[in-house]
């Protein structure tokens, strides 16, 4: 079987609502799963520049970068007789302007929604993954293991 190696960079977008948070998550119009934007880096651009460009087209905002969320998220799969590996560079990124109802047709719907509840309506475990790193980001709580005494 062929393979090949892609990389992707996405968002966690997320704004104050109130006492809590929301994030922007987009309902994939092929797959009809909530997922979060994300999307192929291109040839001579940098994984934030992917994922803000991502961002921008899949979800309809422009964002500013955080952070990085942590190593890439890597998984395989296999299209069309490919056997793809993955890696996805998510960052965490604050809202700063634009609509969700100027999203791609990559997306069926778009919406923010509190962290709590993105976090159960991801279709794909290293989604919910990335999410809880973000939650924790944003709480102040560190999600790494501290180091063997």
């Amino acid at each position: 079987m062929k393979s090949r190696n892609e990389v992707s960079a996405g968002g966690v977008v997320y704004r104050r609502a109130g006492e809590g948070i929301e994030v922007l998550i987009g309902k994939d119009a092929g797959y009809h799963r909530w997922v979060l934007p994300k999307g192929l880096v291109r040839k001579g651009e940098t994984f934030e520049d992917a994922a803000l460009r991502e961002v921008e087209e899949e979800v309809g905002v422009r964002a500013r970068i955080v952070t990085r969320l942590g190593e890439p998220e890597r998984y395989i799969y296999t299209s069309r007789g490919v056997r793809i590996f993955k890696a996805v560079h998510y960052f965490l990124m604050a809202y700063e302007s634009g609509s969700e109802t100027n999203h791609d047709r990559e997306m069926e719907e778009v919406r923010w929604v509190p962290i709590d509840d993105a976090i159960g309506m991801m279709g794909y475990q290293g989604a919910k993954d990335v999410l809880a790193r973000a939650k924790a980001h944003l709480s102040g709580v560190s999600t790494q293991t501290p180091p063997d005494k």
